[in-house]
């Protein structure tokens, strides 16, 4: 048992560090090249100083084995710096490497004593000289060898009694001289290789530290490219495929500002595990930053069925220490080679896909199709058409009457961008918002358009105010609600005719940040609106934080009013809630006779639709008066009596 233990623990590789075998080959295939021309270098001086004195089977044919050998091993390392081994092949490596080391050192060592036999003492010490520069040579070049201080030892000991042996007392002096030198050589050799091995599993670390996320343990962004590189080239050549997803959790930012970061990072914990779970055998998964999260789906697997179970075991409940979270997920999906043939163009068109799933489906999974490329496509050319806009010109707007039926007047006036462009003609507002936002060419087209709005309503009486869009975007930085403060201010119209609405989802971004700028804004006495109410992640617990003045409930509510009591039920919630915390609250989208009565009778003073009247230019405007109302409002007047 003893007898088998202690070459096993010598000579082995151990396998259960890949890296570190793969860093020692490495090293070695740089230094065992250098060590076998020495080595041959120095045979070939021996067997030259022992010619004529030794016979000629001891000289010659050794030297050449030797050489042949020591030629074909080089080969092998020199190819290695071309093709790096890794892996099963790296062990491999130095087990083979052990293996002749032991014997080539054996080999050489016998080769040498052999030849002490023939000439005098100095000969001998020639010998003795050449065992001690070949064995500091191998100690020095494997000292990333964690056998080679066993391997020298091994051949020390009987050499250093073979020359101790001889009675010769010069020889004895220098073979416990050589003794001590080789004693000091492998102990300083064995501290090196551990300093190598700590070394390697530090850069180990520190590569890992580098490609993996702190806070759930998965591939971080850099580690998910890179990969995604790696699988592009392989898929490639082998014509397979495989499909990007890029996830985007929803509601995840109110549960942060209000529980705390502390629960927001168990959140994105648990999504880790869930989105690694549901991965298992069919691909990978990373987080990208925040609460984004990127999948590889490898093969031909159906990305629908994959995309529900994401966005279903994600909108489980989160058991938090103290309360119990909910959010959502949306997904994007792009298939290679498909949508597209490179890691950047993937993930962008993902990226596409799911900014389609939170716009118009969200909380499911999309994969881009052709006719999201005739999207991109369009938008890509709205973009460079937007870019060269001359905003004063190109863009107009028209304004759509907010109604008091209480009180049969306009309240307000919504304005309403418009583009012509000269190039690619008339464009529709929900394609160039989306690209300009997204392009960030947003701020350009607001701070024009309310200028141009501010300039409008000089001629409105003073009872009539502007109702005017913001974008997230515009009030993402101080130097941005900056240069609308000081528009409102240049304009001359007093601050509290102006009521700024931004959508729900956009300010649900982030939470804190838009409830921040509402505050400055709201400092210049301007009333704020929440635009498309009920449409993202309303909730109650969030509203009453949010320095808002009006609530406009989004007009997907009213659509099946008629039909649906449980949308009456909501709409009411909502009034309810509008009136208790001191908002006004408009219903957006009134459009027959009995949608308005119902409405009216839920308690809804403020309305707004084609039913009312349809967007009017400026000039139209001005001729009605700014609040009288259109033609088109007849029904209030005809009704009024009816449900005052």
């Amino acid at each position: 048992m003893t007898r088998s233990f202690l070459p096993s623990r010598l000579f082995s590789v151990p396998h259960s560090d890949a890296a570190l075998a793969a860093a020692q080959v490495r090293a070695l295939s740089r230094q065992v090249p250098v060590l076998l021309l020495t080595l041959s270098v120095n045979a070939l001086a021996l067997a030259y100083t022992h010619h004529g004195i030794a016979p000629d089977w001891l000289t010659l044919p050794p030297i050449f084995v030797m050489l042949a050998i020591a030629l074909m091993r080089a080969v092998v390392w020199m190819r290695t710096l071309r093709r790096p081994v890794e892996g099963e092949a790296a062990f491999r490596r130095l087990r083979g490497t052990n293996l002749s080391a032991a014997v080539f050192g054996t080999g050489f060592s016998i080769w040498a004593v052999l030849l002490t036999r023939y000439g005098d003492v100095a000969t001998q010490m020639q010998v003795l000289f050449f065992l001690t520069i070949t064995m500091l040579i191998c100690l020095t070049c494997l000292l990333h060898l964690s056998s080679a201080a066993a391997t020298v030892g091994v051949v020390a000991v009987p050499v250093t009694l073979y020359f101790v042996s001889s009675g010769e007392v010069l020889l004895i002096v220098v073979a416990l001289n050589f003794a001590g030198v080789i004693s000091v050589m492998i102990f300083l050799q064995m501290m090196g290789y551990r300093d190598f091995v700590r070394l390697t599993s530090l850069i180990a670390e520190n590569r890992d530290l580098a490609h993996t996320d702190p806070l759930t343990g998965l591939p971080n962004r850099r580690s998910f490219f890179s990969k995604l590189e790696q699988t592009i080239a392989e898929a490639g050549p082998a014509g397979t495929s495989f499909a990007v997803g890029l996830i985007d959790l929803d509601g995840f930012k109110p549960v942060n500002d209000s529980f705390g970061h502390g629960a927001g990072d168990e959140v994105l914990i648990e999504v880790g595990e869930r989105l690694d779970a549901i991965m298992s055998g069919i691909g990978w998964v990373a987080r990208l930053g925040g609460d984004e999260f990127g999948v590889v789906v490898e093969g031909e697997h159906d990305l629908d069925v994959i995309g529900r179970r994401i966005c279903a075991s994600l909108r489980q409940p989160y058991a938090l220490r103290e309360v119990t979270a909910q959010i959502g997920a949306s997904v994007g999906f792009a298939r290679f080679p498909c949508a597209a043939a490179t890691a950047a163009m993937l993930v962008e068109r993902a990226d596409h896909a799911l900014y389609h799933a939170k716009d118009c489906h969200r909380g499911t999974a999309i994969c881009f199709a052709p006719e999201h490329e005739a999207q991109l496509r369009s938008h890509a050319v709205i973009e460079q058409a937007l870019r060269s806009a001359d905003l004063e010109t190109e863009f107009s707007l028209v304004y759509q009457p907010i109604v008091d039926v209480a009180e049969d007047r306009v309240d307000a006036y919504e304005a309403l961008a418009r583009w012509t462009s000269p190039t690619i003609g008339t464009v529709s507002p929900g394609d160039f918002i989306v690209v300009a936002e997204r392009s960030g060419l947003i701020l350009d087209v607001t701070r024009a358009l309310l200028r141009r709005a501010l300039a409008d309503m000089a001629t409105w009486p003073a009872e009539v105010r502007l109702s005017f869009n913001l974008s997230a975007h515009d009030i993402a930085s101080s130097a941005c609600r900056a240069d609308i403060m000081e528009i409102v201010r240049q304009s001359g119209i007093a601050p509290g005719r102006i009521i700024f609405e931004l959508t729900e989802t956009g300010l649900m971004r982030d939470l804190v940040d838009g409830r921040d700028a509402l505050t400055e804004l709201k400092a210049l006495g301007v009333g704020l609106a929440l635009d498309d109410f009920g449409t993202g992640y309303s909730s109650l617990s969030y509203v009453h934080k949010l320095p808002i003045t009006k609530l406009k409930i989004d007009r997907s509510f009213v659509t099946n009013i008629c039909e649906d009591t449980a949308s009456l039920n909501v709409i009411r919630a909502i009034i309810d809630l509008c009136r208790n915390l001191g908002f006004d609250c408009v219903v957006e989208g009134v459009e027959t006779v009995e949608q308005m009565l119902l409405l009216r009778s839920a308690g809804c003073r403020f309305m707004q639709g084609y039913l009312l009247q349809k967007p009017l230019p400026r000039d139209e405007i001005e001729a009605l008066g700014g609040s009288r109302l259109p033609v088109a409002s007849k029904p209030v007047r005809q009704l009024q009596p009816a449900i005052a």
